[in-house]
């Protein structure tokens, strides 16, 4: 057993997915915990790796905030002081920009569906292309380093031993199915975007999405090994 990776999601429809199968496949054991406001604070003891997961909410949100994502920043704190490492993931990666000293906004040009993007910095991250379900962007804190974006936000950086991702590099068509059923496609449809024509288009994604998130996660744990 390498270690143990412990998931922190905000929904009861979001899982590990193919991040989680990638740890799975390197030996880790795997903890799911929910971050909201009725669940206790998850405890990090007897874990190596913290993943959090996405929201549908904004890490600007005061009543967010103030109900439980100001708990949150106190498992990012406790992970900061213990040197867990932590793979931030769309909404988490904003917890980590934010965390940081940076800065994280509503945006002008919202992503939703299958997108490429741009290397940075010889961080040898894959160009996708990723799924993005996101209308927040990050501004860096002056300490993180930029390892990929696109052409309407941040879409990879590390700070510390961490790494944020503003993509979803868990998602697979069973995921995505989850969540519209949720609710979440009326977002879609906002946007303009086809949930049906979506879901065909990722379930003919996954396959190579899967190989990339692997590469990604190995990518995560070679950074948090420095």
């Amino acid at each position: 057993m390498t270690g143990r990776a412990l998931f922190l999601r905000h929904h009861y429809e979001d899982r590990p997915g193919l991040v989680g199968e990638a740890f799975e496949a390197r030996g880790y054991e795997l903890g799911l915990a929910m971050m909201d406001k009725e669940s206790p604070t998850p405890s990090l003891q007897g874990f190596d790796v913290l993943v959090i997961l996405g929201s549908k909410h904004a890490v600007y949100d005061e009543e967010v905030e103030a109900a439980w994502f100001g708990r949150e920043l106190d498992v990012i704190a406790k992970a900061d002081r213990d040197g867990v490492p932590i793979l931030g993931i769309c909404f988490g990666a904003q917890a980590l920009c934010l965390y940081h000293g940076g800065v994280v906004e509503r945006s002008n040009n919202p992503e939703v569906g299958w997108y490429d993007i741009d290397a940075r910095n010889d961080s040898g991250i894959p160009s996708g292309p990723w799924f993005e379900f996101h209308f927040d962007h990050c501004t860096l804190p002056s300490q993180a380093k930029l390892w990929a974006t696109s052409p309407s936000a941040v879409q990879a950086f590390a700070v510390g031993r961490n790494v944020g991702v503003q993509f979803h590099p868990e998602i697979d068509d069973g995921q995505l199915a989850e969540w519209f059923a949720s609710g979440d496609d009326n977002g879609a449809r906002d946007f303009g975007v086809d949930p049906a024509a979506l879901l065909e288009e990722t379930a003919l994604e996954t396959p190579a999405a899967r190989v990339r998130t692997a590469q990604l996660v190995d990518l995560f744990l070679a950074h948090a090994a420095r």
